[in-house]
Parts: structure tokens; C-alpha cells; sequence
């Protein structure tokens, strides 16, 4: 069966930084895109990063663009997203997923249960 598993989250301090993971299985990694995205109560899931299947490829969201780092890693199934420079408004369950493949733009194949980041003030 196809899965997705966040971990690196918690509870950090506006200004530190963070490195979420996420390993993937049971469908071919390297076929697809990655992406991260997170979710804040009562908002839409939002689009943070996204890296293409070689690792070289990579866009971000105006919110954390300068902040943010995606990369991954094929040869052990992996993503990551490291943010620096943490805002409050970094606080959000964070997801990793695995964009459709020539699909529509906002359509993802997979999804992980997300990884909770609290930033605090």
C-alpha cells in the first residue's frame, strides 16, 4: 500500500529553523514530483514547496521563498523541507504529497497524515 510519513515537527521559537522528513513507499518514487504543503485551521491546505524527481528542480511559496529549502533524497525514498527564519505563521500541520503526474494543477496522487509545526511567539 502506498505511504507517506511526516515526522520532524514540534513545538519551535519564532527565528529558529526546522527540518521536516518524509518517507515514502509502496509507489515509484522517482517518478514523481514532490511537494510539500501545510494546513492551519479553518484555511484550505496551502502550497508551500514543491522539488522535481531529480532534486534540482524546485519552486516555493511567496510565504516562505528565502526561508525554505526542498530536497530529496531517491536513493533512500525521501523528501525534506528545512524552513529558517521561523515566523508564527509558519504554525501549521504540514503534509508531504506526491503531485498527479500530468495531472491538473493542485491534484496530488498521494498524501502523508501531516506532521504538526508550532511556532510560537
Amino acid at each position: 500500500q502506498v505511504e507517506l510519513k511526516e515526522s520532524g515537527g514540534g513545538l519551535a521559537q519564532i527565528g529558529g529553523s526546522l527540518r521536516l522528513s518524509c518517507v515514502a513507499s509502496g509507489f515509484p518514487f522517482s517518478s514523481y514530483d514532490m511537494a510539500w504543503l501545510r494546513k492551519v485551521p479553518g484555511m484550505e491546505r496551502q502550497f508551500v514547496a514543491r522539488v522535481g524527481k531529480n532534486g534540482d528542480n524546485t519552486l516555493y511559496a511567496d510565504s516562505v521563498r528565502g526561508r525554505a529549502t526542498i530536497s530529496r533524497d531517491n536513493t533512500q525514498n525521501m523528501v525534506f523541507l528545512q524552513v529558517d527564519n521561523l515566523l508564527e505563521d509558519d504554525t501549521g500541520v504540514y503534509y508531504c504529497a506526491a503531485p498527479a503526474i500530468r495531472g491538473p494543477k493542485g491534484k496530488y496522487d498521494h498524501w502523508g497524515q501531516g506532521t504538526q509545526v508550532t511556532v510560537s511567539s
